[in-house]
């Protein structure tokens, strides 16, 4: 898939976070994971800032948020050590990538058993570029299934009434 967003990118993060799981396990502090992987992108030659404020959109606004990790100027990483991530984890993602006008966060939980960074697209850049996302065009099989079904359905009542 050539339109994966920052392909190499973020297969050379995700694979630092891999190293940073096995080495360290899964029962860390958040600050723990983040020192370590903030280790591994200095050997690794990886420009980064780490947390990062990004500054709210209203000029009147003194809040911001801070990202653990804006590398390259194009991905935000945000590391996590909970049970599990959490419908606001993905909403607090989206309000960084908005804030930073950045396309890619990696959403990282090193609670996990076995680890798998999520990849989240910023939604007001995808929907305007859907060539960058990896998403699927057209039906999905639910989708596709709820309509046949209904297909079907109108069908039987157009047969057996005649």
């Amino acid at each position: 898939m050539s339109d994966i967003i920052y392909k190499e990118l973020s297969y050379e993060l995700t694979g630092l976070c891999f190293q940073v799981h096995r080495e360290l396990g899964r029962f860390c502090r958040e600050r723990q994971y983040a020192d370590r992987l903030e280790e591994l992108l200095k050997e690794a030659n990886i420009n980064y800032q780490r947390e990062y404020e990004i500054k709210e959109y209203k000029a009147d606004s003194p809040k911001g948020n801070r990202v653990d990790f804006f590398v390259d100027g194009k991905v935000i990483l945000d590391t996590k050590a909970k049970p599990f991530l959490l419908k606001e984890d993905y909403i607090q993602m989206q309000r960084y990538l908005v804030g930073a006008q950045s396309k890619l966060g990696l959403l990282v939980n090193f609670r996990n058993t076995y680890l798998k960074p999520a990849r989240v697209l910023n939604s007001r850049h995808s929907h305007l570029n859907s060539q960058d996302s990896h998403r699927a065009q057209g039906f999905s099989l639910v989708e596709l299934l709820v309509y046949l079904a209904v297909f079907a359905t109108a069908l039987v009542l157009i047969v057996g009434t005649a």
